[in-house]
């Protein structure tokens, strides 16, 4: 059995246990008042969370996750689509281990789900990468039923790739008779005033609120916005307008690195939660 080891345990998050929780506990109580818990009531897609270290983007990222927790709902596979900061490996991957392991346990990969999407199984685009394995310390955190996770890279951003996945989810999951989760690993614009950041960033908002993901892309290029994953969150938009006649996007918190640790150039976080 091949097993995932965590490629950023100690940077991206703490490597010992007892520290995670307690990271996680602490940003959680913080933030617990201002979720949106009534949104549990709703049919879950998924959601777009950012992936930045949990000191700067968990803060963001937990309103989306408590909201799973909260829920009902109960999911057999999580999907994960995230963007590929390496640049090695193919356009479209799913990773090729067993198992991934981080300091709270290992989770199993959906294999068969993968098998069924027909993309390239590969563990080389995830071998480094963390906008994957930073959200699985969540879901060991948040959940407490049984799942497996279908880690996807999408390294060739495009709104065709983004369209073909989606319909490939959408198939695989109807195929096996899975009950998935669709979550988008993107932060938003990197390394700007937050003034600037937020310009940028709302032309990207508008056009994921009005779900127009082909829209998203030419924005992105024409005005070079460092969405990093813009392609996960296309695909999002258009899995959700395949499974509803009406999806809903709600907008859960908006942040920056900047209200961590003061300074005039920040990375943006983005939670979003799709449903309908």
């Amino acid at each position: 059995m091949k097993v995932r080891k965590s490629a950023v345990a100690g940077r991206f998050y703490p490597a010992d246990k007892d520290a995670l929780i307690e990271q996680l506990e602490s940003i959680r109580k913080k933030e617990l008042a201002n979720i949106n818990i009534d949104l549990k009531n709703n049919h879950l897609v998924g959601g777009v969370v950012p992936h930045a270290g949990y000191m700067f983007s968990a803060y963001q990222a937990v309103h989306f996750f408590e909201i799973i927790k909260q829920t009902d709902q109960r999911f057999d596979t999580i999907v994960i689509v995230n963007p590929n900061h390496t640049g090695l490996g193919h356009e479209i991957a799913f990773d090729s281990n067993d198992f991934w392991e981080t300091p709270l346990g290992t989770v199993s990969l959906d294999i068969d789900f993968g098998l069924k999407l027909g993309v390239e199984f590969s563990e080389i685009e995830q071998r480094q990468e963390h906008s994957g394995e930073v959200m699985v310390p969540f879901l060991q955190y948040f959940l407490d039923y049984e799942y497996k996770i279908a880690p996807i890279t999408l390294s060739n951003q495009t709104f065709k790739n983004a369209k073909l996945l989606a319909e490939r989810i959408k198939e695989s999951a109807s195929i096996l008779d899975r009950k998935i989760l669709f979550i988008a690993s993107s932060d938003f614009s990197h390394f700007l005033s937050p003034e600037e950041g937020k310009e940028k960033d709302s032309y990207v908002l508008e056009n994921i609120r009005g779900l127009n993901a082909e829209a998203i892309e030419k924005v992105v290029r024409k005005k070079n916005i460092s969405v990093c994953g813009f392609g996960p969150i296309m695909t999002l938009i258009e899995y959700s307008k395949l499974i509803s006649v009406n999806p809903k996007v709600n907008i859960l918190k908006i942040g920056h690195s900047g209200e961590v640790i003061p300074s005039n150039e920040v990375v943006d976080y983005v939670s979003i939660f799709f449903s309908y």
